[in-house]
């Protein structure tokens, strides 16, 4: 048994345990996830969505196999020892070519499978649930599931003998990257739903000639617990309104579901998740969102000490480089509003922009006006959490670790949920 079987085992016999899914190719953010599992001695789950790394690069530049060999690396250097590393793909199916005819984009999302699993993904989720160019609107649980067989199938033929995959499924999977509008009524997957979700998949596991023993290594469904944000508003779950989907899913031997949108949850959400056998939190905007504000917050401290003609210019080029090229962010924010939204969204479209040079270099600018330590009030009135880290020996007076400390204050919290933070298994 693996160690990722472990947890989701004990989650269903009711300890509390679960595993958040880091979902992002930040290096500062994968250091601080680094730094967390290191410190906890856990377990770490990394994910790479289709939009991110795929057999062309997707945004990063990046094939798996390349993402996962940079993931390494950093974990050397941080001294994690490579077996707590664990990676997944995200979102993998037609998703980046959805503008292309069903057939097309689902012969390069089979290569997609193909090169993920052959560089050593092992946590594969199996999303087909986004209509393409010549489909209906809205597609079918069948042909979902039919899709989702086709691309499970690529993934046992690719894999190598001693490769232990798992898969996660489902149809009411949010969309990558975010909503454009929180929902007024966001109500839980009714259980009838995923009941039908998981009769039509494991039909169409059979229909594809998939043995049984292929379909005991899916672990989890998808559903909509009740969660999600969108640029301004985020929906905080309710565990008593699905209190039925915690009910069913601990009569399905085997499985949990995994839980999207997770950011911004409240610590107390998070745990509730993990009790309610939503074991797999995903989070990514959120950790992204967390450097953003520790990246401008230094930036302010930059103004008190350096004058503009040496300053990084951090939050200035930020706005510039979004707005002269908008394709990543114009379609989820509203022209009334995407003068706060373009830096500040809690869906933090500014993401996509960190691995682009003129930000790689104003971030390095940044690091290097502030190599020395930082004054302690400033850093108390734009970093308070640092500031106290700083004050009690915890965290080195220095930009870049103070930046991974904060990030680390959104980790600790998915940690502690799901019983892997040192102290709550201490207890």
């Amino acid at each position: 048994m693996n160690a990722l079987s472990q947890i989701l085992q004990q989650n269903k016999q009711g300890l509390g345990t679960g595993i958040y899914s880091v979902c992002s190719a930040q290096p500062l953010v994968l250091r601080a996830a680094l730094r967390r599992a290191k410190a906890d001695g856990s377990v770490l789950l990394i994910e790479a969505t289709a939009n991110q790394v795929n057999q062309f690069g997707g945004y990063t530049g990046m094939l798996p196999a390349d993402f996962i060999a940079y993931v390494q690396q950093l974990a050397k250097q941080e001294g994690l020892a490579q077996q707590q590393l664990m990676f997944g793909g995200d979102h993998l199916g037609p998703v980046v070519w959805c503008k292309e005819p069903a057939e097309q984009a689902m012969q390069k999302a089979e290569q997609l499978i193909a090169v993920f699993v052959q560089a050593g993904f092992s946590k594969i989720h199996l999303d087909t649930s986004m209509a393409c160019a010549d489909d209906p609107a809205v597609l079918s649980d069948e042909v979902i599931a039919n899709r989702a067989a086709r691309l499970c199938k690529v993934a046992e033929q690719h894999r190598k003998p001693d490769q232990q995959l798992c898969y996660v499924i489902g149809t009411e999977v949010p969309a990558p990257g975010g909503v454009t509008e929180l929902e007024h009524e966001l109500a839980p997957t009714p259980v009838q739903a995923v009941l039908h979700t998981l009769n039509t998949h494991k039909a169409a596991f059979a229909a594809a000639a998939l043995a049984d023993e292929v379909w005991q290594k899916v672990i989890a469904v998808v559903v909509q617990p009740g969660v999600e944000f969108d640029n301004s508003k985020v929906h905080l779950f309710d565990a008593p309104a699905a209190q039925s989907l915690t009910d069913f899913i601990q009569r399905q031997q085997g499985l949990v579901y995994e839980a999207h949108s997770t950011d911004y949850q409240l610590p107390e959400h998070l745990q509730a998740l993990v009790q309610g056998h939503f074991a797999i939190l995903k989070v990514g905007p959120g950790l992204t969102f967390a450097l953003r504000e520790a990246l401008f917050a230094l930036s302010f401290i930059e103004d008190e000490l350096v004058a503009v003609a040496q300053s990084s210019q951090l939050r200035q080029r930020c706005k510039a480089l979004m707005q002269d090229k908008p394709a990543y962010w114009q379609k989820f924010y509203t022209d009334t509003e995407q003068g706060w939204q373009l830096l500040y969204s809690f869906s933090d479209r500014l993401r996509y922009y960190w691995p682009e040079a003129a930000l790689q270099q104003a971030t390095e600018t940044l690091f290097s006006n502030l190599s020395k330590p930082l004054p302690l009030p400033l850093l108390s009135q734009f970093l308070p959490a640092g500031y106290q880290a700083v004050l009690r020996g915890s965290v080195p007076n220095n930009a870049k670790d103070l930046v991974i400390h904060h990030i680390d204050q959104v980790l600790a919290t998915y940690a502690k949920a799901c019983a892997l933070a040192a102290t709550s298994r201490s207890r």
